[in-house]
């Protein structure tokens, strides 16, 4: 065998160069292997910094929701800017009214508004406001809070501040307005607006429209008495109470005894009304029926009722209460209500001409025995009454001169 140094040389640089070169690939893949684990590290941490943005964005989008939902229950940021939020029909529930608050801009959480309520309800036992409430127009705002809000649709009012006010037989629905505002019971707009258009499911009142002929819906069924009312009382819960007790007063004899005599209800009203304000004192009352129910059943010969009290109402208690916005003028009522001989109006005029007391509703009703058709009074308030158009001349003649002038 050939021993040659240089082979074994060549041999020696073979082993290194061999040993050098499994270095040179081993190396690449540990670089790798480390760039990978870089990555990882790189997208792990990435992933926990999104977890948390999403985590404090959504603290953040609980916690404003959470802030609406306490402002609209304790209103500690709302404004005391009046909203008029109107109910022609009653409310069944708490939802509908809550979904009114927030269609009007009261309230901006309203699932959470009804769902408060319900466990609010379900907590106390008294002073639900779960419903239903009474139609109506309402002044609210949204310094009130929810359950400040649902109070005053219940006609409850939280200052418990009242005023106790007394409304005489005959007075108009312009002068019960007038009181009542003026005492700071209503605002005047909202109890016109309810006058006119709240349904209110009373029998005495459930099928009374609004009628272009008549200034007043409500007229003549404003009950007159002694209420007591809170400050700032909803304008439908103050009607309620003068409806409400005209129609305990007006009890059901009064009804059978109206369709003995072939009156609607509304017929009986209006000739009280007249009566009222036609009659010196309660005496005469049952006297003056008679004498207009004497003539309503004599249209032929007396078509017209021949009361000045009807024209009077139209002058001296709706013209005076009329404004620039107001739907028609005194002379277009005039000609609805003017019942005096030279009138066209035959019979009754279109509506009552004020709140009749209870005695002039049983006069209404249960008129005196007699023949009379016409009648008049002397300056000192003394009744006169005539069966003839002669008769009466002779007696005016003699007892009150200055009608015929």
């Amino acid at each position: 065998m050939d021993f040659n140094p240089e082979n074994k040389s060549n041999t020696n640089d073979i082993y290194f160069s061999n040993h050098d070169a499994s270095r040179s690939r081993t190396a690449p893949r540990a670089a790798a292997a480390s760039t990978r684990k870089k990555k990882k590290k790189s997208s792990g941490v990435g992933s926990t910094y999104m977890f948390f943005i999403i985590v404090i964005v959504l603290s953040m989008v609980v916690s404003i929701y959470a802030i609406l939902c306490m402002n609209d229950i304790l209103a500690i940021t709302k404004t005391k800017s009046s909203v008029t939020v109107s109910f022609n029909q009653q409310v069944e529930s708490s939802d509908e009214a809550i979904d009114a608050f927030a269609d009007n801009g009261l309230i901006q959480c309203k699932n959470f508004c009804k769902l408060f309520i319900k466990l609010r309800d379900k907590m106390f036992s008294s002073n639900k406001l779960g419903g239903p409430f009474d139609a109506g127009v309402y002044y609210l705002n949204g310094k009130m809070g929810l359950e400040g809000m649902l109070m005053t649709l219940k006609g409850d009012n939280t200052s418990g501040e009242t005023v106790t006010l007394t409304f005489p037989e005959g007075y108009s629905v312009p002068e019960i307005i007038n009181k009542l505002s003026e005492n700071d019971v209503c605002d005047k707009q909202a109890l016109i607006s309810v006058i006119q258009s709240t349904d209110f499911t009373y029998s005495m009142v459930a099928d009374l429209k609004a009628q272009d002929s008549v200034p007043y819906r409500l007229e003549g069924f404003l009950f007159p008495d002694t209420y007591e009312f809170y400050i700032d009382e909803s304008a439908s819960s103050t009607i309620k109470k003068f409806i409400k007790n005209g129609e305990e007063k007006y009890t059901e004899k009064y009804r059978k005894r109206a369709k003995e005599l072939g009156l609607t209800d509304y017929q009986v009203i209006t000739i009280a009304s007249i009566i009222q304000k036609e009659a010196a004192n309660d005496e005469q009352m049952a006297t003056i029926s008679a004498v207009i129910h004497n003539r309503l059943e004599d249209t032929v010969n007396f078509p017209t009722l021949g009361c000045q009290s009807t024209a009077d109402y139209i002058t001296n208690k709706v013209k005076p209460a009329l404004t620039s916005t107001s739907a028609h003028t005194a002379d277009y009522y005039m000609a609805y209500y003017n019942t005096n001989n030279s009138s066209t109006v035959v019979g009754l005029p279109a509506g009552p001409i004020c709140n009749p007391g209870q005695k002039a509703i049983n006069a209404a009703l249960y008129p005196s025995k007699s023949d009379a058709k016409f009648f008049f009074h002397d300056t000192k308030g003394k009744l006169y009454t005539a069966k003839t158009y002669s008769e009466f001349k002779s007696k005016v003649a003699q007892y009150a001169p200055y009608l015929e002038t």
